[in-house]
């Protein structure tokens, strides 16, 4: 193998197959977002490359398999035109997973796309000592599994009830799936521990009574999926998606500072001194001007 053919086969968005003449390709896709026009190119390209099928994958992405490793650099080429490059898979921050969010999704309570794509274009790709995997979910409903990865945002919002106009009907209630809110007195009133803040009685109510109190999005780091899954450690809640953003841009220079290579993030988080972060650093990002 030629030093050019080499170089490429090096970068995190070509994966060896086990026959390791060949290689899968993975794409960039923040948010699995496409559009048509990129998804026609995609196939085009594979058909080129003699496939007809791609691989859609459990980070929103898509992967081109059993592609000769002297033909990388060609493809690399024809993705990088077709305006999907080639992705991450290795030690660096990966593609980045998002759920519909409020542009479709009805208990949606933040923009996870749009999230997602400011995220991926300040952090993509960026070379670490441990694989860096963010989720984003715009809801309590989690569906990305934010906490099972090594930095995961979740968006909450607290419910707030208009004193005296509730009718009691109940509405909420039945749409609640924690029993959180139980009718006392004519009045719906609400469990704080067995509350998720979802919001779902938010937008179930018919007459307009409950509105979003506040909004705020958790931050966790340390999680994992695999043989043993861990939840991730809340590092912090913000109003904010600015402050998420900066955070999350400081959480990753930290980790690059101070993780090493040969561990995952979940399992040297005492060691890269987390609370220290926690407690020293962040306080510093989150004053106001």
């Amino acid at each position: 193998m030629s030093e050019l053919y080499y170089g490429v086969h090096t970068l995190g968005g070509v994966i060896t197959e086990r026959n390791g003449d060949l290689c899968t390709i993975r794409l960039r896709m923040p948010a699995g977002i496409l559009s048509v026009e990129k998804m026609r190119g995609i196939a085009e390209i594979a058909e080129r490359f003699g496939q007809n099928e791609v691989h859609l994958t459990t980070r929103q992405t898509v992967e081109i398999p059993h592609i000769h490793h002297t033909r990388l650099e060609e493809i690399k080429e024809a993705l990088a035109e077709n305006g999907t490059p080639l992705g991450s898979e290795k030690d660096e921050v990966v593609n980045i997973v998002a759920c519909p969010g409020t542009e479709r999704c009805k208990f949606a309570n933040s923009d996870s796309i749009g999230l997602a794509k400011r995220l991926d274009e300040k952090l993509f790709g960026k070379e670490m000592p441990v694989k860096i995997r963010i989720s984003i979910s715009a809801c309590s409903y989690a569906c990305t599994s934010p906490v099972l990865n090594e930095i995961g945002i979740t968006t909450r919002v607290s419910p707030h009830r208009t004193p005296g106009l509730c009718t009691g009907c109940g509405q909420c209630s039945e749409y609640c799936k924690e029993e959180a809110i139980s009718v006392i007195g004519g009045e719906a009133r609400v469990d704080k521990e067995k509350c998720l803040e979802c919001g779902v009685c938010v937008t179930s109510c018919p007459f307009q009574l409950v509105d979003i109190q506040k909004k705020y999005y958790i931050i966790t780091v340390g999680g994992r999926r695999g043989r043993h899954p861990q939840m991730g450690r809340v590092l912090a809640e913000v109003d904010n998606e600015d402050d998420v953003v900066n955070i999350i841009d400081r959480l990753v220079y930290w980790v690059y500072r101070r993780a090493w290579s040969g561990r995952l993030l979940s399992d040297q988080l005492e060691d890269i001194k987390f609370d220290s972060f926690k407690n020293d650093v962040l306080p510093e990002l989150l004053k106001k001007e």
